[in-house]
């Protein structure tokens, strides 16, 4: 199904007062990587967002009771999503879509209110063009890294809860207080760079997904 004119309209407008995203490579090397994939009997689910999704490298296999198409890629924000959701949702017609996004957006010093506007033109998008598109909002995740910057994290987290709010096709999911010890974070789910996760981190996640990936249909 095509966009409507005006979001046509409103990305011509983007892309020549703003050239070329950036991540346009790493968007074309995911459509050559998955064009090939012919969909099959098992219900599709597309994993799409920043480097938390590409990274998890077993995701696949971790889900075999669906087919799993992994569109992620490092630094993406939810505004990136948002002009490449053509490219990284809707041509792979998709049964039900995990998003993973404003963990890049919060360290780049974004607004929380700012972020939840990109994710709102989104969800827009999606219910305009797949109205019967399962959608699920993954939280931001707490990390070493970036923990100085929770308060601002938890700010987005809630808005995204109360965004789903009424919407019974969208999902709130939340990593944030399953990786925590208390109120502290639990150190032992990081790689070295103490941002990404380990397998360890990917097993939580895993815990907590697993209910929403299953039940689609």
């Amino acid at each position: 199904m095509q966009w409507s004119k005006i979001w046509v309209l409103f990305f011509l407008w983007n892309a020549l007062t703003y050239g070329q995203n950036s991540f346009q490579e790493e968007v074309l090397e995911i459509q050559k990587r998955l064009d090939t994939v012919e969909k099959g009997t098992k219900p599709r689910v597309v994993f799409t967002g920043s480097s938390s999704i590409r990274l998890w490298d077993d995701i696949v296999t971790r889900f075999p009771e669906v087919e799993v198409l992994n569109t992620g890629f490092g630094g993406s924000h939810c505004s990136d999503l948002l002009y490449f959701i053509q490219e990284l949702v809707l041509d792979y017609e998709p049964d039900r879509v995990f998003i993973y996004e404003g963990d890049n957006d919060i360290f780049a010093k974004k607004k929380p209110k700012k972020v939840i506007e990109t994710f709102t033109s989104v969800l827009e998008i999606l219910e305009k063009e797949r109205p019967d598109l399962d959608i699920v909002l993954i939280s931001t995740k707490p990390s070493i890294a970036r923990w100085h910057y929770r308060g601002r994290y938890k700010r987005l987290n809630k808005r995204l809860r109360k965004l789903v709010e009424e919407k019974p096709k969208v999902s709130y999911v939340d990593v944030w207080d399953v990786m925590l010890n208390g109120r502290k974070l639990n150190r032992t789910l990081f790689i070295e760079d103490g941002l990404h996760m380990n397998s360890t981190g990917y097993d939580i996640w895993y815990s907590v997904l697993k209910p929403l990936v299953v039940a689609t249909q």
